[in-house]
């Protein structure tokens, strides 16, 4: 299947909040500590609007929204160069189809233009999505970096983006 990956609109916010929230029920994130309680979900066109900071979303042929990831600054970390891969989540019908390696291939390549690492959170019953980030390079760690606010989250990672800062 193609899907056609572009920066999100307002149009998109609540479609976007919905499979958010619908991955999260999937995993168990309803819960404190998750991006469930994150403040600006459903205000993605809003938040990410600089060029250090977006949110794409993939679509089929159709128009239909089916996953998304964000890029932004890491919260609270101790350099600016860091940011984080953000509420990347695909409905489970495309979950196998390449949609999540577009997503993030467009992310870590946006990603590369502002920062030297790249730092995400998610679950530990996340199995695949633990093996896909693996997969492109990112290495778990045993500590959260930054101040994310989601200490509902049991697995880090960190990726080099740069091959001159390490």
């Amino acid at each position: 299947m193609n899907y056609n990956i572009r920066e999100i609109q307002a149009r998109d916010n609540k479609i976007v909040e919905e499979i958010i929230r619908s991955c999260l029920l999937e995993f168990g994130g309803k819960r404190e500590g998750t991006a469930w309680w994150d403040p600006d979900l459903g205000r993605f066109s809003e938040i990410y609007n600089t060029e250090e900071k977006k949110y794409w979303v993939a679509e089929t042929a159709e128009l239909e929204i089916v996953g998304g990831v964000g890029i932004a600054p890491l919260a609270g970390a101790e350099n600016d160069r860091i940011c984080e891969l953000q509420k990347m989540y695909c409905i489970p019908k495309v979950r196998g189809t390449g949609v999540s390696h577009k997503l993030i291939g467009t992310a870590l390549e946006h990603a590369r233009k502002y920062y030297d690492k790249c730092y995400l959170e998610t679950f530990g019953n996340m199995n695949a999505a633990q093996k896909f980030y693996e997969k492109y390079g990112f290495e778990r760690i045993d500590k959260p970096l930054g101040n994310t606010g989601h200490y509902g989250c049991d697995v880090m990672y960190i990726k080099q983006l740069t091959e001159d800062s390490k």
